[in-house]
């Protein structure tokens, strides 16, 4: 079984004195429903589970009266033995709520009454055009986290990477000293599997138990063709085909040296109006990420952002890989990566960012000067710069010798090196940016 780090909010949130309901949001398949229900088997006695996309009757409880004692009695009636309410002692779990509308409302209620635990779970929730938002959200009475596929570190604790390992990665950060060389070949290849596999718990799983590359990679187009067929299923019909033609353009964009998201990509001749809405349903749906341009590298880095122009990324770089030419993954394990090295490279570095729920933003002037990430890291505005293999960092080393006019004296350089330092800039080996 995979170890998820959200086993550990889950334990916190029920340990919260006067918790509210809790919804736990997502892309489709990241393991929401499994991690839910396997805390709630572990830390109540009764567990009562609904999931209102695989059975609609359920949603049959909720017409009526909203009222907790009616729900349960409506409950009680369609399960029978299987409903058991006892008060601090029952948790419902209501999976895939925003196929009922009027269960999300009942947060509310629930709330009041305060003698179960909810947990709702949701993958297009907020998603535009999915035509079944509550009537009212339970602002203040509910409590939301997101989840999403397993991060780098997750797949290291699922490859027998313990924590003992990586509280000496984390030393050798922190001293700035050489990783040992036996452990640096290591992490670099679980890096690599990483970058090719990705976090989706199926996929992970079926490499941990086949090794099978060919197996992972059904898997994972099994899932993209699953988000494609949402996105003809749940969006508005004019949206549909615009949808799938946005999320199908995400390789040629990155591919492209300058990786700014250009709506003429995605069709010769288009103009932003006509696709802002389909990119803007396909980050709801907790498939991809934006990184925002900055009109200057200065905290705060958000209110810097230039919203207007930005870089799209994947939030799994596994899923990404999985959308190139075949063979690719081939040669990411190998080490041949070709034409687009930066491309997955720089996926990769926006996945692990992403998973730790770090917004992303980068730096890109007209006269040439670009840096991939700028990122908040000890309290400074920090350049990171992302190298496959090796290579200069020239706009680095420009924004660094005019800290008057960039206002930054720190910058990190990730790549296929051990750990160092040149004056103002830290080299760190690409599979250490999940501490930084």
């Amino acid at each position: 079984m995979l170890k998820r780090k959200v086993e550990q909010k889950l334990i916190e949130w029920k340990n919260t004195i006067n918790h509210k309901p809790l919804i736990v949001k997502g892309c489709r398949q990241c393991g929401k429903t499994f991690s839910v229900v396997d805390f709630a088997k572990k830390n109540y006695k009764n567990v009562v589970y609904l999931n209102f996309f695989e059975n609609p009757d359920y949603i049959s409880a909720f017409n009526g009266s909203l009222e907790v004692n009616n729900i349960i009695m409506m409950l009680s009636a369609l399960l029978g033995s299987e409903a058991v309410f006892e008060e601090d002692e029952t948790i419902l779990i209501l999976d895939e709520i925003q196929e009922c509308p009027e269960a999300r409302t009942a947060l509310k209620f629930f709330k009041i009454d305060g003698r179960y635990d909810v947990i709702g779970t949701g993958s297009l929730l907020g998603v535009k055009g999915y035509g079944k938002e509550p009537k009212s959200i339970p602002v203040g009475s509910e409590t939301v986290i997101d989840m999403y596929p397993l991060d780098f570190e997750e797949f290291l604790w699922a490859n027998g990477i313990d924590a003992a390992v990586i509280e000496l990665l984390k030393n050798n950060l922190e001293t700035e000293t050489p990783i040992p060389e036996a452990l640096h070949k290591r992490m670099r290849q679980l890096l690599l599997q990483y970058t090719v596999v990705g976090g989706m718990p199926d996929v992970v799983q079926t490499f941990i138990n086949t090794k099978r590359m060919d197996e992972v990679l059904q898997i994972q187009r099994d899932i993209i063709r699953s988000y494609e067929d949402d996105m003809v299923k749940y969006a508005e019909k004019k949206d549909k085909a615009n949808i799938k033609e946005c999320f199908q353009s995400i390789p040629k964009q990155l591919s492209k040296e300058n990786k700014k998201f250009q709506y003429s990509i995605i069709k010769k001749g288009t103009t932003a109006s006509k696709y802002v809405g389909s990119l803007q349903w396909i980050e709801d749906a907790g498939i991809i990420s934006r990184c925002y341009n900055l009109s200057i590298t200065e905290l705060p880095l958000d209110g810097n952002a230039d919203k207007d122009i930005f870089k799209v990324y994947m939030c799994d770089c596994g899923l990404f890989v999985s959308m190139l030419e075949e063979g690719t993954q081939y040669d990411i394990l190998n080490g041949n990566l070709y034409g687009y090295k930066g491309a997955i490279f720089e996926n990769l570095i926006a996945d692990i960012f992403i998973k730790m729920e770090r917004k992303l933003y980068y730096f890109r002037k007209d006269s040439g000067l670009e840096v991939d990430f700028v990122i908040r890291y000890n309290g400074e505005c920090t350049l990171v710069e992302v190298k496959a293999t090796s290579g200069n960092v020239k706009s680095t080393k420009t924004i660094l010798k005019h800290p008057e006019k960039y206002h930054v004296n720190s910058a990190i350089k990730l790549g296929d090196y051990n750990v160092g330092r040149t004056e103002q800039i830290l080299t760190l080996p690409l599979y250490m940016a999940f501490l930084i």
